[in-house]
C-alpha cells in the first residue's frame, strides 16, 4: 500500500513542480527553475527504479536517493517562498506533499533495511 501511495505522491509533486517551472520560466527564473524541476522529478523517477532493484541494497539505494531528492526539493521550495517567487498557498501544497514522501520513504528505507539484516 504504501509504495503504491509513494508512486502516486511522487508523480503529484513531479506534476506540481514541473507546472510551478512554468511560471518561474515565464519570469526568465531559469536557474532555480532547472534546479528544482531536476530535483522534483528525480524523487519520482528513482521511486520508480527502485521497484525494479537488481537487490535489495540496490532498492534501498534508489529510495535513498529519492529521499535526498526530496530534501532538496523542499528546500528549494522553501527559497521560493522566501524569495517571493511563490505564495504561501502554493509552498504550502507542493511541501506537504514533499514531506509525506519524505516520511514514507524515511519508514520504507528503514524497513527495508531491516529486512536486509534478517
Amino acid at each position: 500500500m504504501k509504495k503504491d501511495k509513494l508512486s502516486d505522491l511522487s508523480m503529484q509533486l513531479s506534476v506540481d513542480v514541473l507546472k510551478l517551472t512554468k511560471e518561474l520560466r515565464a519570469k526568465h527564473e531559469t536557474v532555480i527553475s532547472n534546479q528544482i524541476g531536476r530535483s522534483a522529478t528525480s524523487v519520482c523517477a528513482n521511486i520508480a527504479e527502485s521497484k525494479y532493484g537488481h537487490s535489495r541494497a540496490d532498492f534501498i539505494a534508489k529510495l535513498e536517493i529519492a529521499l535526498k531528492e526530496a530534501s532538496e526539493t523542499g528546500k528549494w521550495l522553501e527559497m521560493l517562498l522566501k524569495t517571493d517567487y511563490i505564495d504561501e498557498a502554493t509552498y504550502k501544497s507542493i511541501n506537504k506533499t514533499c514531506s509525506t514522501i519524505r516520511i514514507l520513504l524515511i519508514a520504507s528505507i528503514k524497513t527495508a533495511k531491516s529486512n536486509l539484516k534478517r
